[in-house]
């Protein structure tokens, strides 16, 4: 009988499998291969040589299809794209953040099966943790929760504080590595992050694990707490947008979507699904939120896995206006498009916008997207009545019976048109200059009252106090149109800015012989001057290679402490700092880096400058390096 097998040496043939399997950028050491794909090993026996007709060796593997995209250009773009754009501003003045994934640079693969090793179900049940580990569903529901720290040590501490002194403004970041490099070395949460900066990690991360994911933006997202697709705002007299502790609608919100299998659900409820890691609510007792089919959100199916419904409220609930005045509340109107505008991700092959708005929900105003609306409501009733509400959402009271108000007589409404319209591009440093245009649509005489004022805004809705008001009374004759103008100087809103840039400008409107009152408001985003990076000759990699950096300050004063900060996924090695120190007012300088490109293909640099008056002045440019002259 022929001597059994031994075996010696076992050769991966990692570098030639990874190249194959498009994870050579990660390592060259070690086996990576992806799902769906041949690889091939070598094995060595140390007693005698393998004989096909009298040995037999049987391999065990398993592998899946539940994240496959079967569109190469999509999984180039959602796997392998190691730079993106991460949509920022207003739904009125949208701009691309540039940002460095890096899910491929050295150590990052390491650092993500670390997340994995150090979340909360790997500490209490290590066995059921990995043997979970090859479902998308709950892999993405771990990462989640350890994208931020509230339950753990995960990697981001959140801050909507304003107050950043002992850690980095979220602004001032501009990729993933440094963040995941300084948790991994430290091994405590890093200070700090909002919306925007745990869905570019969480992206990072997915990629990383071979999972398709792309970032998401939301203008005017809607934060529901009570799960009554309301949220409420409330104003005063003047037109001032008071703090409300439970709902708010944030200017803009970001979260991931992640292409998987949903064996979970129902058919038909597979594709992108979202995921969102900023920590808002509590799902099964973790802050974590998804996956959430993004078909069931657009069809209202809210009863279905995982928060579902809170997803829907960020996109499609109704927004109620209310004017606080002698401590009673007045209803002012109910708008039941404003939340959920201009859904946004990076294209494919392009450094362009695509507006997914209709993947989320159908057009605003039709019939369908009532009809849907009303479907989540009348789920969302009887979840609660039977005793179950999906994620950890608190008991809540009826919808309030105001909201139930008999609708304005006729002669109550004051038919007035009104809106608040730039005169120029709201430029960081300069005076802010609008007009109200009011336009009598009556056969009346229409005697106004208008209180206008201004605030700063954080990006997730929080009123900071006003810092300008004024008072204009407008007399109109029948059809007639009226501008009435306004101008906010540098000196009057510099001091009061939030780092989010926003200023909410709100006018309340009454006429002397009706009791109902118009608002309107208009949310302007200061814009700053792009800083500017060129590339001094041909990029070839393992070649000596100069970028020129040009940036200025737009401000009419000095700035001080100013900071350049530059990275590049296979450009640099690592992330570059430049202390500049001060700079004049007006002042423009440039600063010429060089660098030894490592990889080959289509790359971006990303910089971003900051001081004591401001913290995200970026730029990026996008590079094709040569693998040979």
């Amino acid at each position: 009988m022929a001597q059994g097998l031994e075996l010696s040496v076992t050769d991966f043939q990692s570098s030639q499998n990874n190249m194959w399997h498009h994870t050579e950028e990660i390592s060259f050491d070690h086996l990576i291969v992806r799902r769906g794909q041949a690889f091939n090993i070598t094995l060595y026996f140390r007693n005698r040589a393998f004989e096909p007709d009298l040995d037999k060796i049987i391999f065990v593997a398993e592998t899946g299809d539940t994240v496959f995209l079967d569109s190469e250009p999509q999984r180039q773009e959602y796997v392998m794209n190691d730079y993106g754009f991460i949509y920022q501003g207003n739904k009125n003045w949208i701009r691309p953040c540039p940002w460095n994934y890096g899910q491929f640079e050295d150590n990052i693969v390491n650092i993500c099966l670390e997340l994995l090793d150090k979340s909360l179900n790997f500490q209490i049940d290590p066995a059921t943790d990995c043997a979970l580990r090859g479902s998308p569903v709950y892999i993405s529901r771990v990462v989640c929760a350890m994208i931020n720290s509230n339950d753990d040590k995960g990697v981001l501490n959140g801050n909507w504080s304003e107050n950043f002194s002992d850690g980095t403004n979220p602004a001032e970041w501009t990729g993933s590595v440094a963040i995941l490099k300084q948790w991994h070395s430290t091994g405590q949460p890093v200070r700090y992050g909002q919306c925007w900066v745990f869905a570019a990690i969480m992206c990072t991360v997915m990629r990383c694990l071979g999972i398709p994911t792309r970032v998401i933006t939301n203008f005017d997202s809607g934060h529901d707490t009570d799960g009554n697709l309301i949220i409420d705002e409330y104003y005063d007299h003047t037109g001032r947008i008071l703090e409300n502790k439970k709902d708010t609608v944030w200017n803009f919100h970001v979260w991931n979507e992640c292409w998987m299998a949903r064996l979970d659900l129902p058919p038909g409820y597979a594709g992108w699904q979202v995921l969102d890691s900023t920590p808002q609510e509590r799902s099964n007792g973790m802050f974590c939120c998804g996956p959430a089919s993004v078909r069931a959100i657009k069809q209202g199916e809210v009863d279905l896995n995982y928060d579902t419904a809170f997803v829907f409220s960020m996109v499609n609930a109704d927004c109620v206006s209310w004017l606080i005045l002698g401590g009673k509340e007045q209803r002012l109107h109910r708008d039941t498009n404003s939340v959920g505008n201009f859904i946004s991700t990076k294209s494919i092959r392009s450094d362009e916008r695509d507006d997914i708005t209709e993947s989320y929900k159908y057009e605003e105003g039709s019939p369908q997207e009532r009809q849907v609306f009303q479907k989540a409501l009348q789920k969302l009733k009887m979840g609660k009545s039977q005793g179950h509400y999906q994620a950890d959402s608190k008991p809540s009271s009826p919808m309030p019976r105001r909201l139930n108000s008999p609708p304005l007589r006729t002669c109550d409404i004051i038919q007035v048109s009104l809106e608040l319209q730039l005169l120029d591009l709201p430029n960081m440093g300069q005076d802010i200059k609008f007009v109200l245009l009011a336009i009598n649509m009556s056969r009346e005489l229409k005697d106004l009252k208008v209180n206008l004022s201004a605030q700063s805004l954080l990006h997730n809705g929080s009123p900071l106090p006003p810092f300008w008001q004024d008072t204009a009374f407008i007399n109109l004759v029948p059809k007639e149109a009226k501008t009435h103008r306004c101008q906010i100087s540098y000196s009057q809103y510099s001091q009061h800015l939030s780092t989010d840039k926003l200023i909410r400008v709100s006018a309340l409107v009454e006429e002397k012989s009706c009791p109902e009152k118009i608002l309107v408001n208009k949310i302007i985003t200061l814009v700053y001057p792009a800083i500017i990076i060129n590339v001094l000759g041909a990029a070839i990699v393992n070649q000596p290679l100069s970028i020129q950096v040009i940036f200025s300050n737009p401000l009419s004063e000095q700035v001080a402490d100013c900071v350049l900060t530059v990275e590049g996924s296979g450009l640099f090695k690592k992330q570059q700092r430049v202390f500049i120190g001060v700079l004049k007012p007006q002042h423009r300088a440039s600063i010429t880096l060089k660098t030894v490109p490592f990889k080959s293909g289509q790359r971006q640099i990303q910089a971003n400058l900051r001081s004591n008056k401001f913290k995200d002045i970026k730029g990026y440019k996008d590079i094709n390096v040569d693998l040979y002259v």
